[in-house]
């Protein structure tokens, strides 16, 4: 049910770096119940504080992730089952996690991370990919959602440009599952373009929710001072 509710919609996602004035779960949470009174059919948090808060705030599902920086992977959302069982207690009702090939933490597979959610917490998976490769595998490992979050954003497809326009066509034509669209959506013309393209639904953070980001990108565009 909570997969059906994202169809056609605009999913937020609400994050703040690490340390930021704006990495509070009270924060947070108001950013995911203003999204949810302007219309958002879902929200994308990281870490189970910001999950709980927002759970008693919002009815809208929540994809949950929890982003773990590891020395030995280059892997951090949602890295590891034990991560997984922590975003889902906290009040996610899918949980996204990084589906790419790369090596996990702990020598993790992918496939037997999807499992492990789907069967021992109950909860929809959506896998975070890169390429069409990655998709397809996620599918057959039996993932719910596939999301091109990641496209753009590893080794081999760093000169991809976003959002994942033409990755969102092929996947739409290859699967029967939901293709979500995230990665660079900065722009209302963009949404209008990815649903063309066939997407079941998009994510959009930056763009909405990245005031860090965003005044950065402000003052940079101000005049140097003689």
């Amino acid at each position: 049910m909570q997969i059906e509710q994202l169809r056609g919609g605009l999913i937020v996602s609400c994050q703040a770096p690490t340390g930021a004035p704006l990495d509070d779960p009270f924060i947070i949470s108001a950013m995911a119940l203003t999204a949810e009174q302007q219309g958002a059919v879902g929200v994308r948090l990281n870490g189970p504080s910001h999950i709980a808060a927002s759970r008693a705030r919002i009815a809208i599902p929540i994809l949950g992730i929890q982003k773990v920086v590891t020395p030995s992977s280059e892997v951090y959302i949602t890295p590891t089952f034990d991560v997984a069982e922590r975003v889902a207690k906290s009040g996610a009702d899918i949980i996204a996690v990084d589906a790419t090939r790369r090596p996990r933490p702990n020598d993790e597979k992918v496939e037997r991370l999807i499992r492990q959610i789907r069967e021992e917490l109950q909860k929809p998976v959506m896998a975070d990919i890169a390429t069409v490769d990655e998709a397809l595998f996620a599918a057959d490992c039996g993932a719910d959602i596939i999301a091109t979050t990641l496209c753009g954003y590893t080794q081999e497809t760093r000169a991809v440009p976003l959002p994942a326009f033409d990755l969102i066509e092929i996947l739409t034509a290859r699967l029967s599952l939901p293709v979500i669209c995230e990665g660079g959506v900065a722009s209302p013309a963009d949404v209008q373009r990815v649903f063309q393209c066939g997407a079941f639904a998009v994510v959009v953070g930056t763009a909405i929710t990245g005031i860090t980001q965003l005044v950065k990108n402000f003052v940079a565009a101000l005049p140097s001072v003689p």
